[in-house]
Parts: C-alpha cells; sequence; structure tokens
C-alpha cells in the first residue's frame, strides 16, 4: 500500500501534466548529512550536548537560503552559531531560524483547515470538499456538511513552515562562490552520560581490582555517526528558562575478532574535567550505549566496620539499653597513583562484587561516589554488618547546673566472626563538651566529633566506657 505522501505526489504529477513539484529557488541550498565533513561532541552530566557539525558546501555569491538538516530535535535555537572555516570574512548570517513544525498526516491536515481538498473515491474520481474540522473530520460538499466522509484526502499542494525533521535554516551573503567549510554549533538537550563502576573484592578483602565504564543515553532525535566524543565532568551552572524547559520536554515526548577497547584521556578544562576518547563512535538516537571509561587492578582498599551515634543521646535520660544498633560496613580506597589509580573519578554508581567459595561472584553492596580528584579518598558504603552488634546503656545522666550535664555511656561490641576486627566507634558530640574518663584512648577528630578504634576478638567482645561533660 503506498503511503500517504505518495498517493499525494502521483496525483499532483497527474494534475499538474507530470510533474509533481515545482523547480527549488535556484537561491535556495539544502545541506544533508552526506556533505558532513567532520562531526565533535561534547557530552555534559546534566542532560546537555555541545555539537559541531562541519560540512563542505558550495554558495553562490550574493544571498542565498541554506536548509541546514539532520540537526537535533531538541536543539536549543539561542545556542546556534555558523562560521566558514575556509572564509570567515566573506560569509555574513543575515538571518538564521529552526524550523521544528514537523511534517505529519495531522499537521498537513490542520494546516488545510478552511481550504479545497480533494476526496478520491475507490474508482478513481474524486469529490472537491471544503475542510471544516479536522475532529472527525468535517467537511462542507456542495453546500452540506459531512461527518468523516469516506475517502483519500489528497491536498493540492504542500504547506509552508512545514518540514520533515528539525532543520535549520539561515539567510547568508557570501562573497565568493567556491567550494568551503563550514562548522554549525549548537547546543541540545535529550543526551547525558554518567559513569558506572565495578568493583571486584579478593578473598581477603584488601585487594579489589576497578573497572569505571561510561553510560550514554541519547534522546536528543539525531543520530551521531563517527563523532569525536568529549565528557565534561562537572557541575556546571546553567541559567534556568522554564518555558523552553518545557518546550524541550515536550518535543522529547514526540520524539519518538576481539571487540575495540574504548579508553578516555582524562585533562583539566577550566574548573571540571575532560575526558575525550581514543578514536571515534557512534550514538545512534534513542540509544543507551556504554564506553570502556578506565580500569585498574590489585588496588589496595581498607574494610571499616563503624559504629555510629547521635546528639540526642547526650539530652535526654535513657532507662533501658539501645539494642540491636547496626554497624555499618565502608570499603575506602585512596585515589592515587600508589595504589595503581590516581585518576579523576567522574561521579557515579559503584557495584561490588566477591567471589563465594564457589568462585561464583556475588553482588555485596553498591554506593554513589562523587566527582573525585586523584589523590582523594573514596568511601563506599556497603550495607550493615551481620555478625558485629553493638548496643549501647546510659549509666549515667544528671543536671548539674544551667545547660550543664555530665553523661555517662557503655558501648558493648560483640564479634560473632571468626576472625579478629576492629570497629570504629564514632560519637557526635553536641555543645561544648570534654571526657572526664574513659576505658579506651579518645580521639577528638573534629570540633564535635569523638571516635575510638576498638580492637574485638573473634567470637569475642569488648565495652567502652566513658563519662563526658557537656555544656548546652
Amino acid at each position: 500500500m503506498r503511503s500517504f505522501l505518495a498517493i499525494f505526489t502521483l496525483v499532483v504529477a497527474l494534475s499538474t501534466g507530470g510533474t509533481a513539484w515545482s523547480r527549488p529557488d535556484p537561491a535556495l541550498r539544502v545541506s544533508t548529512r552526506e556533505e558532513q565533513r567532520d562531526l565533535a561532541l561534547t557530552i555534559y552530566n546534566g542532560n546537555l550536548g555541545l555539537v559541531k557539525d562541519t560540512r563542505e558546501v558550495r554558495l553562490e555569491s550574493g544571498p542565498s537560503t541554506v536548509q541546514f538538516m539532520d540537526v537535533a530535535a531538541l536543539i536549543d535555537p539561542t545556542s546556534v552559531h555558523l562560521k566558514s572555516l575556509t572564509d570567515a570574512a566573506g560569509l555574513r548570517v543575515l538571518e538564521q531560524n529552526y524550523e521544528y513544525d514537523l511534517l505529519s498526516g495531522q499537521k498537513l491536515m490542520e494546516k488545510y483547515v478552511g481550504r479545497k481538498v480533494r476526496l478520491y473515491q475507490g474508482n478513481g474520481s474524486y469529490l472537491e470538499a471544503t475542510l471544516l474540522s479536522t475532529n472527525g473530520p468535517v467537511y462542507d460538499i456542495n453546500g452540506q456538511i459531512y461527518m468523516g466522509h469516506y475517502g483519500t484526502v489528497v491536498l493540492p499542494a504542500l504547506p509552508e513552515n512545514l518540514v520533515s525533521k528539525p532543520t535549520l535554516v539561515w539567510l547568508l551573503r557570501n562573497a565568493t562562490p567556491a567550494p568551503q567549510r563550514i562548522e554549525a554549533s549548537y547546543l541540545t538537550g535529550g543526551i547525558t552520560w554518567k559513569a558506572d563502576y565495578v568493583m571486584v573484592l579478593n578473598a581477603a578483602d584488601d585487594r579489589a581490582d576497578l573497572s569505571g565504564w561510561v553510560t550514554i543515553d541519547n534522546k536528543s532525535g539525531a543520530t551521531y555517526r563517527d563523532a569525536a566524543l568529549r565528557l565534561v565532568a562537572g557541575d556546571i551552572h546553567r541559567a534556568a528558562e522554564l518555558d523552553r524547559g518545557r518546550r524541550a520536554m515536550e518535543l522529547a515526548a514526540k520524539a519518538g575478532g576481539a571487540e575495540p577497547r574504548h579508553d578516555f584521556v582524562s585533562e583539566g578544562f577550566f574548573e571540571y574535567h575532560l575526558y575525550t576518547l581514543d578514536g571515534r563512535t557512534t550514538i545512534k538516537d534513542n540509544q543507551t550505549k556504554q564506553l570502556a571509561l578506565m580500569a585498574a587492578n590489585g588496588v589496595p582498599v581498607a574494610k571499616q566496620l563503624i559504629y555510629y551515634g547521635a546528639p540526642d543521646y547526650y539530652r535526654t535520660h535513657y532507662g533501658a539499653p539501645l539494642s540491636n544498633q547496626k554497624v555499618s560496613v565502608f570499603i575506602e580506597v585512596g585515589n592515587s597513583q600508589a595504589n595503581n589509580l590516581g585518576l579523576p573519578l567522574p561521579k557515579g554508581k559503584v557495584r561490588v562484587y566477591k567471589a563465594d567459595r564457589s568462585g561464583s561472584q556475588q553482588f555485596v553492596g553498591e554506593d554513589w561516589i562523587d566527582h573525585t580528584p586523584r589523590d582523594e579518598r573514596v568511601r563506599i558504603k556497603m550495607g550493615e554488618a551481620f555478625d558485629v552488634v553493638g548496643e549501647r546503656t546510659q549509666k549515667d545522666w544528671k543536671k548539674i547546673g544551667g545547660g550543664l550535664y555530665e553523661v555517662e555511656w557503655e558501648i558493648s561490641l560483640r564479634n560473632h566472626k571468626k576472625e579478629d576486627v576492629t570497629v570504629t566507634v564514632v560519637e557526635p558530640m553536641p555543645g561544648d563538651w570534654e571526657v572526664l574518663r574513659s576505658t579506651h584512648t579518645a580521639e577528638k577528630i573534629e570540633a564535635h566529633t569523638l571516635r575510638y578504634q576498638v580492637p574485638v576478638s573473634k567470637e569475642g567482645a569488648a565495652k567502652i566506657t566513658y563519662r563526658v561533660r557537656v555544656r548546652f
């Protein structure tokens, strides 16, 4: 079955003596992806891409109109910039437009409301009708109103301002009629990237293999073929424009041997980090693509068991022990060259695996990391310990004077594992505080934080008792 546009073209050809379309204006120049000579794509974390599309065209001298096709559907028209790489001084942009009123059967009908159309019957005959409404549709045929009259609707001509795909249109003035390269650059929404990491722990939990992947999600309405790809990691501020954001959402709703290893080269760029793909890649519209970001083996890691307190524990009298308090488990990594890393790590999710006794890898936890420069530390929360538990009992609570209290706590740590562990006890302290006595060495690591490092033997227990004076 021939499409609507095919029938429309055929009927117009027959009614005009064989030529379906009039000759294009000689001042009109259409540029498609076939003329593309280079394409560079920079993707940012915040649903934003920068496209630089270089094409080779021939423009006549004087004014001309250029339709620059095969661009993103979610383009920001105010960000468009055109320049000639061959003759920058000889090419002037007089006017630019972004055409996004896309061609469709519904759009065609809407453009012909109140105008004459033809309704072709199955035997080849037709009726002339005036389209009154697309809701039905409703026709006026010889003074009578018809609801949804049977027949193939044929329009006499293609309405203006309808394009088959989003198109940039420039009115240019060119000095020299010679081939030249022009570069169109613009920002587009609908494309973003994120980093994902996979960490595999060894049996002793002291080393790991770490691999990073870049995941690109392209819903911008364009395909980027053989593109030079760059990724920007960092928190870039953008001015909010609500109307444009709503327009972008509306367009997005309508848009419907060994494998090569892709590695990225990192460099500092302004106050961000730029990652450049070694080679080129194609990112199709409505495609999610993953590329290798980095890989490091034998990375030293430290497993930490941390038992957290709370500031409210010093303001209130507790009559019963606070039991079943969880001991949190973390993996800490130093992002240094000495640890086989030393790379700027974009923010992303880290998933951690470890082999069981049979050698099968099992998932043991995941966490988000923020943008992490080299020589900084990364802490990944794994979950809560099963065999190491904590309990705290308030042994004393006294009000000494106005806003002055003395509080004594006993913390019990029990280890049901068949190996010794060290538990870090972190106690957030409110107000002005002073430790009066303690069974273990106390560290004041911050103005309002007290810390203990408590060894707990295998299948054993340990207790900390300390008394603190607090002024609120």
